[in-house]
């Protein structure tokens, strides 16, 4: 049985890792999420590191949302141009999202997701211009002071 993607189906599971629906895999999208934030954290745009990396910027771009999976020589590119361990593409992953593996898939062990759409604060620009400019801060008693500054204003509302 063949997808619409071209990719072979097992048991009504396709074997590449995407859901059922064909939409992405969770784990796949959690990987492009941290992409994106890393990435955003230091500024650069999906231009750059698509040139980096030897790619389009549309490569890069399905890759964040999920779309196209990264390959472990990909993930090991990506490690070195944002400057992460690997592991950090996995890092914060939810006991939800862990059981959306193609193995799990395959065996049937696990059930199309639900989408429940929770806006994560990590993923707003506003978050992530926050923590850029915070690091900017050369003073780290400054840094450390304003860090409880919006600890304590944080409590208050």
């Amino acid at each position: 049985m063949h997808t619409s993607s071209g990719e072979h189906a097992t048991r009504g599971k396709t074997a590449r890792g995407r859901m059922p629906s064909g939409q992405p895999n969770p784990i796949d999208v959690h990987v492009g999420t941290r992409i994106r934030q890393r990435r955003a954290l230091l500024g650069m745009s999906q231009g750059n590191l698509a040139t980096a990396l030897g790619l389009t910027f549309q490569q890069v771009q399905k890759y964040e949302r999920g779309a196209n999976r990264v390959g472990s020589s990909r993930l090991f590119d990506l490690s070195r141009v944002l400057d992460v361990p690997i592991s950090y593409f996995f890092d914060g992953m939810s006991e939800n999202v862990t059981q959306y593996s193609p193995r799990m898939i395959i065996s049937g062990l696990t059930k199309e997701p639900v989408h429940e759409h929770v806006a994560d604060p990590m993923n707003k620009r506003e978050t992530l211009e926050l923590v850029r400019a915070y690091y900017r801060i050369k003073d780290g008693r400054v840094r450390k002071s304003l860090f409880e500054l919006v600890r304590l204003l944080s409590r208050g509302g």
